[in-house]
């Protein structure tokens, strides 16, 4: 592949930023957002080795991402149980996630920076036999390194911003050298489709978003249990992955339903589990599930704990999915409280999820709020009116369940590339 001017003055600019990529992630680690004791991985190196035998690998940019990865790994294995994966994130919260839900015979690790070495020590190293892309997180070096190594690729649930798409449109000839590394490609919405079909001078499909295949989250029925027990009959909703400057609205759209309902309660789950403590302040020292302190008469409670996000859908009839009240955070997903029959409100700033949305909304799935005065009367009217309540989680998990056509048609295509692939990757190097 030959290299454009912007591919070309990339790479040059990423060679020189490089020099400080190890004070960077350092820095980082001290923050507590990389793993200190991987940091090898962002550059290449790997403690673990290479399984024998076919390896697919997957990369995955954050949670959602990982998601998808791990639903293709599960589907892609019942076909092949001989298959092996890797799947490559680049947050914590992902690893996180990969651990806790990776079949066997998957191996994850955090993905090289963009690096000339460190991408050729990668593939020295694993020698993947197909790799797939997840989403939008296509990295130059990574793309281009496989198509000199003649690794068939794949980019599946494509799913890119107005502003994403325009820059592809603008870097048109950068762009199609890169799209057109991949043997096959998806894209999750038509938006995304239409914009990538013209850049790459090919047809993309659109099959819709694999995020909503993903499997509900696992809820465990002793603590689902332990919950319910502490809560009894008091009016329940949840605010979830709030950011700061969230909570405080949250908590008067509460403070305004305790006229007219004293015992509510509300729990809140910050994006974050590090802000448990200062969320907790705002709501008065409120009790907070990461020490073990019980729900007892509080109005409000804070479950700041890592992994249980699944479980307050579960047991909570309203839910806000926050991340979505202020304009810079762009929304959070919706797909965990649809599955888990949780009433959906959002606000209107949801633009990481705008097609998920747009679904959910053209069906009826969700409701938008703007204020914590309307978030308030949302709540409200959904304890009032149960009727109403239902049929607004019946209308979101309908949503949701088209998930599967477009599945088993990305799991198709990935299973026709993994055999037809001829080059071995995994030979010697």
């Amino acid at each position: 592949m030959s290299f454009s001017p912007v591919l070309g003055a990339y790479r040059a600019a990423v060679a020189v930023v490089g020099v400080f990529a190890g004070g960077w992630l350092s820095a980082r680690a001290r923050r507590g957002k990389e793993d200190a004791d991987r940091l090898g991985e962002r550059f290449g190196r790997y403690s673990s080795a290479r399984p024998a035998g076919k390896l697919i690998w997957l990369h995955a940019a954050s949670v959602g991402e990982s998601g998808v990865a791990l639903t293709l790994i599960d589907a892609l294995a019942a076909r092949d149980p001989a298959l092996s994966f890797l799947i490559s994130t680049g947050t914590r919260t992902s690893a996180e996630l990969v651990a806790r839900r990776a079949p066997p015979r998957t191996t994850h690790i955090y993905a090289p920076l963009d690096l000339h070495r460190a991408v050729r020590r990668f593939y020295d190293h694993w020698r993947p036999d197909a790799g797939v892309f997840v989403e939008s997180e296509l990295w130059p070096n990574l793309i281009v390194e496989a198509a000199a190594r003649a690794i068939p690729l794949a980019l599946v649930n494509a799913r890119m911003s107005p502003r994403t798409l325009r820059r592809w449109k603008r870097w048109r000839a950068a762009s199609r050298r890169l799209l057109q590394a991949f043997t096959w490609l998806s894209a999750a919405d038509g938006r995304t489709a239409s914009a990538l079909s013209d850049v790459r001078g090919q047809s993309v499909p659109n099959l819709g978003n694999l995020k909503l295949a993903a499997p509900s989250p696992g809820v465990d029925a002793a603590a689902k249990a332990s919950i319910l027990a502490q809560i009894g009959e008091r009016p329940l909703w949840l605010a979830a992955s709030t950011h700061a400057g969230e909570d405080e609205l949250v908590l008067k759209a509460h403070e305004e339903l305790r006229t007219a309902y004293p015992s509510a309660l509300l729990i809140i789950v910050p994006r974050h589990p590090e802000r448990g403590a200062a969320v907790a302040a705002l709501a008065g020292h409120a009790p907070r599930r990461s020490l073990g302190q019980p729900i007892g008469d509080a109005p409000v409670y804070i479950a700041d704990t890592l992994g249980e996000l699944g479980l307050f859908y579960d047991i909570a009839p309203v839910a806000l999915v926050a991340g979505s009240l202020l304009a810079p955070l762009k929304g959070h997903n919706p797909i965990e409280p649809a599955k888990l029959g949780a009433a959906i409100l959002t606000g209107p700033y949801v633009e990481s999820f705008e097609d998920v949305y747009a679904a959910l909304r053209a069906g009826q799935g969700a409701t938008t709020v703007t204020d914590p005065e309307t978030l308030a009367a949302a709540v409200a009217q959904l304890w009032r009116d149960g009727a109403a309540r239902q049929q607004l989680t019946q209308n979101a998990r309908a949503v949701v369940a088209q998930g599967a056509n477009a599945l088993d048609s990305a799991v198709m295509a990935l299973a026709s590339l993994i055999a037809t692939e001829t080059k071995p990757a995994h030979a010697p190097a």
